[in-house]
Formats: C-alpha cells, sequence, structure tokens
C-alpha cells in the first residue's frame, strides 16, 4: 500500500460537522469543522456546511490520495432523497475526492468510537434516543428512534414534554408546582414571576400562558427542559427524581427490544442524556449491569470512529485496537 494513502472520516451532527483526514496508519493529518449537517433538518445549508469542513480538512492534502471515506450522518435517511443526495454529492466531488462516500448511521459511528469490537449493542440518548444491534461493525437491527411525535422514550425531549406535563397539571388541580415546576416557569416564561401565583385564576392564566407559548415554538424544543429536570434532581425534587427513575427504566425497556440476557458483547452509550455525568446515565448504567451481561461502555469521538472503519474498509488488517485507540483518543 503506497504510504501516501489516506482515508477520511466524517460526523455531520445537528450543530456540528467534522471531518478528518488520516494516513494508513492512523495519524491525523488533516481535520475541518463547521455547523450543522443533518441533512434531514436543513439539508442545503448542511450541504455547505459539509463541503466547508471538507475543504478545511484537506488543506495542503492531494484529495486524489483518499481512497476510502466512512461518514456517519444524524438523520442519515434523507440521503436517499435524490435532490438532498445531489447537493451532499457537489460537495463531495467540487472538493476533488473521487472515492465513493459510505454514508452510515450515527448508532454504528457511535458505536464505533466506544470500542473496536464487531459485535454488540449501541444506544444514543440525547434529544432523541435509539438503540442499534451492531454485528461485524454494521447495524444490523434498531428500536425507537422514531421522532419526538412517536417515540424517542427516556430521551431529552421526553424529559422536557414530561416536566411540562407535571407543571400542567399541577396547574389544572391547583397544587403547588413545586422547584421543578417553578424552573419549568422561569425557562418557558422568564418574565413570570412564579412565586407570585397564588390564586386560582393566577394559575389558570399561567397554565393557558404556558400551553401558547409552548405550541409556538418548534417542538423539539421541549428537549431544552432536561436540563432544568436535572438541575431539580440534583436539588432533590420529588418529581424531578421520578421523571429520571423513569427516563432510565424506558431506556432500559429500549435495550431490551434488541439485547438478550445471552448477549454479552459491549453496549456503548451515547448521547448527553446517557451520559456518565447525567443522573438519568448514571441510573441506566445501574439498570443495564442489573439486566444484561457484558462490558458496558462509553461512547467517545464519532468522527475518530468513522476514520477508524474507513481504516478497516481500506483494509480489515488496519483496525486495530492501536489504531482505534489513537483515532478515537
Amino acid at each position: 500500500m503506497p504510504a501516501s494513502t489516506l482515508v477520511l472520516g466524517g460526523d455531520l451532527g445537528g450543530t456540528s460537522t467534522r471531518i478528518v483526514i488520516a494516513d494508513h496508519e492512523g495519524n491525523v493529518i488533516g481535520r475541518g469543522a463547521a455547523a450543522g449537517g443533518n441533512p434531514t433538518s436543513h439539508p442545503a445549508s448542511a450541504a455547505a456546511n459539509f463541503g466547508q469542513a471538507i475543504h478545511q480538512a484537506l488543506q495542503g492534502l492531494d484529495p486524489a490520495l483518499v481512497r476510502t471515506a466512512v461518514i456517519g450522518a444524524a438523520g442519515g435517511s434523507a440521503l436517499s432523497n435524490p435532490g438532498v443526495r445531489a447537493q451532499f454529492d457537489a460537495a463531495w466531488s467540487g472538493a476533488g475526492l473521487v472515492c465513493e462516500a459510505d454514508y452510515i448511521g450515527d448508532l454504528e459511528v457511535a458505536f464505533a468510537s466506544g470500542t473496536p469490537e464487531a459485535d454488540g449493542t449501541v444506544l444514543i440518548a440525547g434529544t432523541g434516543s435509539a438503540a442499534g444491534l451492531v454485528r461485524d461493525h454494521r447495524l444490523t437491527r434498531t428500536a425507537d428512534g422514531h421522532g419526538w411525535l412517536l417515540g424517542d422514550d427516556g430521551s431529552g425531549f421526553w424529559l422536557g414534554r414530561e416536566a411540562m406535563r407535571s407543571l400542567l397539571r399541577a396547574l389544572d388541580l391547583g397544587e403547588p408546582i413545586g422547584l421543578l415546576g417553578e424552573a419549568v416557569v422561569q425557562a418557558v416564561l422568564p418574565d413570570r414571576d412564579p412565586g407570585a401565583v397564588a390564586q386560582r385564576e393566577g394559575y389558570d392564566r399561567l397554565r393557558d400562558d404556558l400551553i401558547r407559548t409552548v405550541n409556538a415554538r418548534p417542538p423539539v424544543l421541549l428537549a431544552e427542559l432536561a436540563r432544568v429536570v436535572v438541575a431539580a434532581y440534583d436539588q432533590n425534587d420529588k418529581t424531578a427524581h421520578a421523571l429520571v427513575k423513569r427516563a432510565a427504566e424506558l431506556l432500559t425497556e429500549t435495550v431490551s427490544r434488541l439485547r438478550t440476557t445471552s448477549d454479552n458483547g459491549p453496549m456503548v452509550l451515547a448521547g448527553s442524556v446517557a451520559g456518565e455525568s447525567s443522573p438519568v446515565g448514571k441510573l441506566l448504567r445501574q439498570s443495564i449491569h442489573e439486566h444484561f451481561d457484558g462490558e458496558v461502555l462509553t461512547a467517545r469521538d464519532g468522527v475518530g470512529g468513522a476514520t477508524w472503519l474507513a481504516l478497516g474498509v481500506l483494509d480489515p488488517a488496519l483496525a486495530t485496537r492501536s489504531n482505534h485507540a489513537r483515532l478515537v483518543s
């Protein structure tokens, strides 16, 4: 194999686009970054950001030397739309790249970032939630990932929606809204003093204002309230504790749709809600250890995982543990 042979790894997320160029020994020689590259939420700007990150990563390098490329894409199914794919293909060829890009899901990239093993399970819990069964580094089955309207149980959106629903129930009943309820009011209606709501009329007006404000915004923004739930949890709010506990239970149930008691491969957890510092993530790890065998790992650098997969496509012998450690650290 020529020493000049290169590989490309990419991670197209909702808030950032990252590209890495590595040589065949796993040494990173180029990096590029731009704003969000999710092809579902904003395809035109995502394609432009994709191109910008590629150009930045390839500075001073010959794009013709890139022989394999693996790119993880949140919302990657949108690339099956010919119009969306054409925009991404134009950004690709516009950077001078001649190899074919292999677009894969963010579940596969998350799994590869957490372990060099070929088989196992992965769970992403951030704004949304989804689990996947991985065999030979490829996704074979999924559970949930149905979106905020139909699923994403235990996700950041779920936490935010349930926090709002618990507040509205308290207002319906004229009960004290508690610490979590006050924090939700402050987050959604920053000019309102939740402590001033003392009479039935005040409860009704606050309830109506909350409903009107939330319905005027994109629904997925309820996920922003997940931070409020975590803060209230840290202050021992009973409702927040119940929501965090239920979120961990739901995520465990999602995993159980795919993983059986006979599976002993690693399980990789990814996303802010499933993170090691998240109260949901902590309870989730306990629950997983109680229900399943196998090592529980935390996803690391997604673009590094994609680059490591690209090395394996170039030559399976290059998908070593040392190269994995080098790229995802």
